[in-house]
């Protein structure tokens, strides 16, 4: 691979970690001297600036959902972008020569379009799912119609969990390999601990730390079952995030007077998880959740549902639950709590493998090993 590579990286719709992992490839690969196009909607663009990171956007209508037109249209722009230089050269992307010597695809809409749109061609797939698709009704056949067609086509799947590489393999992908996802440094601590504390007025209380949007998939009301105790220390549950369920929520933290603070989205992650005394997460399902990177990181205890990629990235750093099982969420806490010896325990595990915890440098070159595996630099014809 001495010659750059070509490489158009398409995603969909997407406002969070997705977004930010294109755009950390598109950084790392550019300054590796390869030539990247991102593919996706127009408010990735806006929102992530890939053209700052080194790469040309190429706009294609890759939505959420399915939408048999844009679809379309997707599938065309797809082929033109990988395939067509003088088509790519009517949107600005001059750096663009030739075909493109791979295309990997982020999430199983943009995988399974792009599926799509090299039926015919010999250029090759790598696709990262990131997420668990929808389980039961409509929407769960379509998306499972959606896998077999990316494990036809693509010629290396990249999974954030063990189960997302167990299903893809019962789809007949040809290859599965784990997706090396970056754990970013942790910032510096803008206050001390105890001012902290003090805004949150924990006083001597233990204070567990979730970090979350407050959405359905990130299992907040276990949380809050689990909150109701009893508890002999009155821990204070900390929710930092905001989403579509803070009124719900709110409401029944202030109904039923429960030991919960929930905080709205804050900018001083690092300084919050500095202050806990331990990281919660209650998730229905998580694939490599910047939470809990951190929180390995910030070297603090973890109690978290046992789901997705959670149990192979803490390993012996936290208490594993299973998920919507608020009991289990509460015997765990109060054993974290009341266990002497064991919150130290599960701290220094947390720091060991959060200093372990792969980087930008490590992903990129991830990738590009991935890249190989899937044939790019071997395409006939490539110029």
């Amino acid at each position: 691979m001495a010659e750059g590579l070509r490489i158009v990286l398409a995603l969909g719709t997407s406002a969070g970690g997705v977004g930010r992992h294109v755009r950390m490839l598109c950084a790392g690969l550019a300054e590796a001297g390869h030539r990247v196009v991102v593919a996706g909607p127009r408010g990735t663009d806006e929102a992530f600036g890939f053209g700052r990171a080194g790469a040309r956007f190429a706009e294609v209508p890759i939505g959420a959902r399915p939408h048999p037109l844009d679809d379309a249209r997707a599938v065309a722009r797809l082929r033109a972008v990988a395939a067509r230089a003088d088509v790519v050269h009517a949107h600005g992307l001059r750096a663009v020569a030739a075909r493109a010597d791979v295309v990997h695809a982020h999430g199983l809409r943009a995988g399974a379009l792009a599926a799509l749109a090299l039926t015919a061609a010999r250029t090759p797939l790598v696709v990262t799912l990131h997420n668990a698709p929808p389980a039961g009704g409509l929407a769960g056949r379509i998306f499972a119609a959606l896998e077999r067609v990316v494990a036809r086509r693509a010629d290396l799947v990249l999974v954030v969990s063990s189960d997302l590489a167990a299903r893809m393999r019962a789809r007949g992908a040809r290859a599965v390999a784990p997706a090396v996802v970056p754990a970013p440094r942790l910032a510096s601590a803008a206050r001390p601990p105890e001012a902290v504390r003090a805004e949150l007025g924990a006083g001597r209380r233990p204070v567990l730390l979730t970090v979350a949007r407050l959405a359905a998939q990130k299992g907040l009301e276990t949380l809050l079952d689990a909150a109701a105790g009893p508890y002999p220390e009155e821990p204070l549950f900390v929710i930092a995030g905001g989403g579509p369920l803070e009124p719900g929520l709110r409401a029944r933290v202030d109904r039923d007077g429960l030991p919960v603070r929930l905080l709205g989205p804050r900018d001083d992650v690092p300084d919050l998880l500095r202050a806990a005394d331990a990281l919660v997460v209650p998730s229905r399902w998580e694939g490599q959740p910047l939470a809990v990177q951190e929180g390995l990181r910030a070297g603090l205890p973890i109690v978290a549902t046992a789901v997705g990629g959670i149990p192979d990235m803490v390993g012996d750093a936290a208490l594993l639950v299973p998920a919507g099982d608020a009991a289990a969420l509460r015997d765990a806490v109060r054993r974290l709590l009341g266990e002497p010896g064991l919150a130290a325990r599960l701290a220094e595990a947390a720091a060991k493998r959060g200093a372990d915890l792969p980087g930008e440098r490590e992903a990129v070159a991830a990738v590009l090993r991935a890249y190989r595996t899937a044939g790019a630099g071997a395409v006939p014809g490539r110029r």
